[in-house]
């Protein structure tokens, strides 16, 4: 004879574990995520000229690969030095207009915002 073997009622899953899991991780998250800005930097847009200004401006072409200065090709990395030529007055500052080419990623504008920062006497607005 063969002893009847009981068969298993499938149990549901209960939900309640589930859901208290899935709370705990979405607490997880929420704690250990920061809500900060990293490197924030001030960009100032084009508007309308209030006439005549200290010196003339200098104009920078930021391209996919390429960095004008007023027409010529110029490093990323001599930059500052290259405006600091550029100044009239060491105690004026220098107007600085940054022309963005078709095609330049964010990352690279924001590559060059981060040199021109460290320079107060120069004041950056970003061309449309």
């Amino acid at each position: 004879m063969r002893p009847e073997r009981a068969r298993r009622r499938r149990r549901a899953i209960a939900l309640t574990p589930l859901i208290d899991v899935i709370f705990i991780l979405l607490l997880f998250f929420l704690l250990t995520s920061t809500f900060t800005r990293y490197g924030e930097l001030p960009v100032s847009a084009a508007s309308a000229g209030t006439g005549e200004g200290e010196a003339s401006p200098v104009f920078l072409g930021l391209g996919v690969e390429t960095l004008a200065l007023n027409g010529t090709p110029q490093s990323l990395e001599a930059l500052a030095e290259a405006l600091a030529g550029l100044r009239p007055d060491p105690e004026a500052s220098l107007p600085v207009l940054v022309a963005i080419e078709p095609g330049v990623t964010s990352q690279r504008l924001v590559d060059l915002l981060s040199r021109l920062r460290p320079l107060d006497w120069a004041s950056v607005t970003v061309l449309d």
